[in-house]
């Protein structure tokens, strides 16, 4: 045998040893995590309102996708068959799953905190449970709303953008909620944004953006997962031809990340990840 034939025999062997390692432990032959996207909103419909297209290009990289939602909805102007706050409660929730369903998203999971009240939820106690969802998902990438309460100003959204804010940061800090166990430090926080206001309608003091993202070829889907919240249906018909015309585009602010960096425009949530 020549010494190259000895050196090939020897790294074929270590290449068998490695895999049979990596089968019986489980372990992956990559040291690179799976890509995850976590979305965290306040009612059903937010996931396709605000996050439809970053959902769907997500799932269409083959990005693992999560939404988190705080409320079922109950205090919405809209309220469909429903014939109490309950019944509509019961209604949305089923909306928000098959609005999920149409967008793709891997895992979704929706709270029992009550809508339009969310500025009165202990703030450490709620944080916490973010934190417990971003350490055990670990996501590279999470989204919310921005603190302006998105397009519409809504207290419950500003809220979000608050509670998840903290817990990005806190889910990376040994020094919180320890017991809540291994910290994760997700690589990037995006706030939603606009480049519009809508007309008749107190306008919000939106962040500038970032990240644009063409999501024009899935546009029709993100219509049709609106279109599965059937209460909300006279709010599509009130905004349809406005967003027909304007919404092409996604909007998003970068707000926070592990590293120092300068802010660029980028089309990619994931860029370089």
């Amino acid at each position: 045998m020549t010494p190259n034939s000895k050196l090939v025999a020897i790294d074929l062997i270590r290449k068998v040893s490695l895999t049979a390692t990596c089968d019986t432990l489980d372990i992956p032959m990559t040291d690179k995590a799976p890509l995850k996207l976590l979305c965290v909103t306040a009612h059903p419909d937010d996931e396709c309102f605000g996050f439809g297209g970053a959902l769907m290009l997500a799932a269409e990289a083959g990005i693992e996708t999560s939404v988190l939602c705080f409320t079922d909805g109950q205090a919405a102007t809209n309220r469909g068959a429903s014939t109490t706050p309950e019944h509509l409660g019961e209604m949305r929730r089923a909306e928000f799953a098959a609005s999920c369903k149409i967008l793709d998203v891997t895992h979704h999971e929706l709270l029992d905190y009550q809508d339009a009240q969310l500025e009165f939820a202990n703030f450490s106690e709620t944080a916490a449970k973010l934190v417990k969802r971003i350490r055990d998902y670990k996501p590279q990438v999470v989204l919310t709303f921005g603190l302006d309460g998105a397009m519409n100003t809504h207290a419950d959204h500003t809220m979000v953008s608050a509670f998840t804010t903290a817990a990005f940061h806190w889910a990376a800090s040994p020094k919180r909620f320890p017991e809540l166990g291994p910290v994760h430090t997700a690589q990037r926080l995006f706030y939603n944004t606009t480049n519009f206001f809508f007309p008749g309608r107190p306008a919000p003091l939106p962040a500038p953006w970032t990240v644009t993202l063409d999501v024009r070829r899935v546009q029709h889907r993100k219509f049709e997962a609106f279109r599965a919240h059937t209460s909300q249906l006279p709010l599509m018909e009130k905004f349809q031809s406005f967003f027909e015309k304007r919404v092409g585009q996604e909007f998003y602010t970068l707000a926070a990340t592990p590293h120092p960096r300068a802010a660029v425009q980028e089309t990619d949530l994931f860029a370089g990840l």
